[in-house]
């Protein structure tokens, strides 16, 4: 018989870097979950990963305290930051470009992207990274 889920969380943690600090410990804190036991397994999974990666996760709470996460890519905006080499994106992306990401790097992204996304193929998922590269303020090149 499957658990009854009292509530669903969605964080953004860096890789390897949980701690029972905000934002962490008063989102697990407010639904009695075991802070240490989540910070404790979402470090063991994400350690292997580049330090500083954000990482989107879905936290399921169950009625007796226990839960189950899912892991997430890193967000299309992040990953476009650090394939331009770009601090942050642009205040105003239609007067004022502030990178270049090639075809290429669109491409990559869309890989890593592609289970998260609500694309069939490659090319829409290349097509929503472009949209996002293009909102952010980055110069689309070929190459």
């Amino acid at each position: 018989m499957a658990k009854e889920v009292v509530a669903t969380i969605k964080l953004q943690i860096e890789a390897g870097q949980a701690s029972p600090a905000p934002p962490v410990g008063p989102a697990l804190g407010q639904h009695n979950v075991p802070i240490m036991d989540f910070v404790r397994q979402f470090n063991d999974k994400t350690n292997k990963m580049e330090v500083g990666t954000i990482i989107p996760v879905i936290l399921n709470v169950y009625k007796d305290r226990s839960f189950s996460f899912v892991l997430k890519s890193p967000p299309a905006s992040y990953l476009l930051k650090k394939a331009s080499g770009i601090a942050k994106g642009s205040g105003e992306p239609n007067k004022e470009k502030v990178g270049k990401v090639t075809e290429k790097q669109l491409e990559e992204i869309a890989k890593v992207k592609m289970e998260d996304l609500n694309a069939y193929d490659l090319e829409a998922a290349k097509k929503i990274i472009a949209g996002t590269a293009k909102n952010m303020g980055l110069e689309i090149v070929s190459g």
